[in-house]
């Protein structure tokens, strides 16, 4: 993806997770069809709270993001924020979920990245064509 377009959609993201915040969820919670909640986490090195609206699909309870950061070769940094404080709040239109925050391995994480895909009409998988490291898939547990 080329710089100028990488930087419009970028901006078109941020604009869309600024509206799901500034409305409580009542615009947002999908975009293009996919559904989007908001992951509220705390900086780790800086303590601030910290919000990102993301793609997830659901398994059972649970909620399923991918710590993609559209195949760069390093996590963003929520992930780090959820390894360091795993016990965060989502927010799925406008209901607020405490969950607890834990990475899929195996071959939950095979079937889980499979629905995610799915769901993300393939990008996933060309985001993964990227980079060298394994994109983690994370699950969030209602506590």
């Amino acid at each position: 993806m080329s710089s100028p377009l990488r930087g419009a959609m970028g901006l078109f993201l941020k604009v869309h997770q600024w509206l799901y915040e500034t409305t409580d969820g009542r615009i947002g919670a999908s975009l293009g069809n996919r559904p989007m909640l908001l992951l509220r986490t705390v900086g780790r090195k800086s303590g601030l709270p910290r919000t990102a609206a993301l793609l997830y699909v659901r398994d059972g309870d649970s909620y399923v993001v991918v710590a993609s950061k559209g195949g760069a070769p390093e996590n963003p940094g929520w992930l780090h924020n959820l390894v360091s404080t795993p016990d965060v709040e989502i927010q799925v239109g406008r209901e607020r979920i405490p969950v607890r925050a834990r990475i899929a391995e195996g071959e939950e994480r095979t079937r889980l990245w499979a629905r995610a895909d799915q769901v993300n009409q393939g990008q996933y998988d060309a985001y993964q064509s990227r980079t060298s490291r394994e994109i983690p898939v994370v699950v969030l547990d209602p506590r």
